[in-house]
């Protein structure tokens, strides 16, 4: 591999054979759901992988996975800047005591904070802009102006002499560049991967047909529209079963209410699971995947579902689009037409051989484009292209 300088841990300043790459993610269980593939292949790689992230409930996954744990007090959802002060003096003494040579930034709040923790430091940083969230979709005043005030703070940052970013989809790499960032600073990936030995095809279940929404429980991952197009099959008389897998997010303004919910649960034919560890075993009990969505980087509940061989339903977005090919694996449907979302579901619980025709091009698809090895060598391959390139000029090729 190319031999970029690193530090050797515990000695600051010399410099040792071994590249060190921290992940900057605000919350464990984003790090191991989305960026786990990648940071295997990194270590198989000879990378030394270092995790800097809230600790919730999967600190102990990441410190046996062998890659060093650096808890980050994060108050996702906070506009009070003393919060965003202390995560960012704490990201700074992280970054200047483990002198990274490079930091993996994941979404739009670690891209701001790692970018301001890195300025003046030997740090390569790489912004994964993964779907660009709330603060690019919402069209509520206060994220207007919020738009307005950060647009040229990201380009600032994003165009600094040692960044880069990382994108999952041609429609983010435009808006990235729409920002002011150079076509040559944006790589693109798309998504984290998905294990293809361990999400295997699987035989659908018996019984009525079900489909099933895995995802956080907020407004912009299209929920409401699913809830009402699978009621309005059930009152035309359909015996079709949603099955709900995800929690809300208390940190995003658009989280689903807990009243919300509970009526959810109330509708015939509606069982919430709430959090679902294995999803396997999830996709074994649907027939049928479905992310009405608003926007996405690349939705990993797509690439599973798709990997386990189960036909998608998903909105014509930027990010679901990419593995949600109409009349190939999937119906793609406008953004917020229920009864287009109803007609599709209708169309594919009542047609088994298109079921299943949809489900086999998915798993096709998902082993030649999005297998966690592929993700894990292009990784791989950009972390030694941006090691390998001149610190003060940055001059790699189009990426």
């Amino acid at each position: 591999m190319d031999a970029s300088p690193a530090i050797t841990p515990g000695r600051p300043g010399e410099r040792a054979a071994t590249p060190r790459i921290i992940y900057l993610v605000t919350e464990d269980w984003y790090f191991i759901s989305h960026r786990l593939p990648m940071a295997r292949a990194a270590r198989a790689a000879g990378f030394d992988i270092h995790v800097a992230t809230r600790v919730d409930r999967h600190g102990a996954a990441i410190v046996a996975e062998g890659f060093e744990l650096h808890p980050v007090s994060w108050q996702r959802g906070s506009l009070d800047p003393r919060d965003f002060v202390r995560v960012l003096r704490e990201v700074r003494r992280l970054y200047r005591e483990l002198t990274p040579d490079l930091a993996h930034h994941v979404a739009l709040p670690a891209t701001v904070v790692g970018s301001l923790a890195a300025a003046g430091l030997p740090t390569i940083c790489l912004n994964a802009m993964t779907g660009l969230g709330t603060m690019f979709i919402s069209d509520a005043p206060k994220m207007r102006l919020a738009r307005m005030t950060l647009r040229p703070v990201l380009r600032a940052l994003l165009s600094s002499p040692r960044s880069a970013v990382l994108v999952q989809n041609l429609d983010d790499h435009a808006l990235v560049e729409k920002l002011g960032v150079g076509a040559k600073r944006i790589a693109l990936i798309p998504g984290s991967g998905v294990d293809t030995e361990a999400l295997r095809p699987l035989p659908e279940p018996g019984g009525p047909v079900t489909i099933a929404f895995v995802g956080r429980l907020v407004a912009s991952k299209g929920i409401r529209a699913l809830v009402e197009a699978h009621a309005r099959l059930v009152a035309s008389g359909q015996e079709i079963r949603l099955l709900i897998a995800g929690v809300p997010d208390p940190a995003n303004p658009d989280a689903i209410g807990a009243d919300e919910l509970e009526r959810w649960r109330r509708q015939t034919n509606v069982s919430y699971l709430g959090f679902v560890e294995d999803i396997a075993a999830l996709w074994a009990r649907a027939h049928i995947a479905v992310l009405p969505s608003y926007r996405e980087g690349l939705p990993l509940t797509l690439l599973e579902a798709a990997a386990c061989a189960r036909p998608l339903i998903a909105t014509d977005v930027p990010g679901c689009r990419d593995i949600a090919r109409h009349d190939r694996n999937a119906f793609v449907v406008p953004l917020g037409d229920v009864g287009a979302l109803a007609r599709a579901i209708e169309c594919l619980a009542g047609d088994a051989d298109l079921r299943r025709r949809f489900g086999q091009a998915g798993r096709q698809l998902v082993e030649q484009e999005f297998s966690s090895k592929r993700i894990g060598r292009d990784m791989v391959a950009l972390y030694r292209r941006l090691l390998s390139a001149r610190p003060d000029l940055f001059g790699y090729p189009a990426l």
